[in-house]
């Protein structure tokens, strides 16, 4: 467990919690969990993502995938108990008790069906199947959008926000989320290994459609750009005065959409 969650990583999704937590001005002793417990989940899906039943992917972060450096079994067993951990580690979070729950169920629904688990399915069964660009969408809002939408929402959830400023953050994640994957399958064709930490143009490989395979590069480009606009736009609308809280935000749209790994 502690080679899949420590052995590297951007850790965008925790930063979003903390960046949408200061927004909201939550503690950190409750954001703590919240960034922890997504991180979790996204360890685990990354290890189960690696394995030989789904895009059976022998390089991570750098270094051997977990089922590579250990087996298939502890693998599975390993991504098992990380997604269990998180929902502990949510329950204990020092916050009340209906927010505990709030917490609880946007994870949930973010992993779930509704979210990452479902988005894969989709992938799974897209394997050399042509896809347009709105079923693409739909499936990585899903797959990559889902989770990184619930760090801004759940780091938002451990403070104080009004429904207004609420869909804002909501408007900005559904942006920032997209516009992630976009930029992850242009690496894929113009990053290499040693750049990404993980096998380069292994969506090609596999036949998977990819904003690249349908759009093109230049036009992948230009829609990952948009929307990082969309995502300081939607903060924008706040306000001003709600300026100095959201520099955080728009320093990760900035980096989500500029990043070269």
């Amino acid at each position: 467990m502690r080679y899949a969650v420590l052995n590297g990583g951007k850790r965008v999704r925790p930063a979003l919690v903390y960046a949408a937590g200061e927004f909201s001005s939550a503690t950190d002793a409750a954001l703590d969990p919240i960034a922890a417990a997504i991180e979790f989940v996204h360890a685990y899906s990354l290890v189960h993502d690696d394995m030989p039943c789904m895009d059976d992917d022998v390089l991570r972060r750098g270094k051997p995938t977990v089922h590579v450096a250990f087996d298939e079994a502890t693998a599975m067993l390993t991504g098992d108990a990380l997604q269990a951990e998180a929902f502990m580690v949510l329950a204990n979070a020092p916050v009340a008790a209906d927010t505990c729950v709030t917490l609880i169920r946007e994870l949930a629904q973010a992993a779930g069906t509704q979210g990452m688990c479902g988005g894969q399915a989709i992938d799974l069964a897209a394997v050399g199947r042509p896809m347009n660009a709105a079923e693409l969408e739909t499936m990585h809002r899903m797959k990559t959008g889902a989770l990184l939408r619930a760090s801004v929402t759940m780091g938002a959830a451990a403070g104080r926000v009004t429904a207004i400023e609420r869909v804002a953050l909501e408007r900005y994640a559904d942006a920032i989320g997209l516009a992630f994957q976009i930029v992850d399958d242009l690496l894929d064709t113009v990053a290499t290994s040693a750049e990404l930490g993980k096998t380069a143009g292994k969506d090609l490989r596999q036949s998977k459609p990819t904003y690249v395979s349908v759009l093109g590069i230049e036009a992948a480009r230009r829609w990952a750009e948009r929307l990082r606009h969309e995502a300081h736009d939607a903060l924008s609308t706040l306000g001003t005065e709600a300026h100095p809280r959201t520099v955080r935000l728009r320093q990760l749209a900035d980096l989500i959409v500029q990043r070269r790994s």
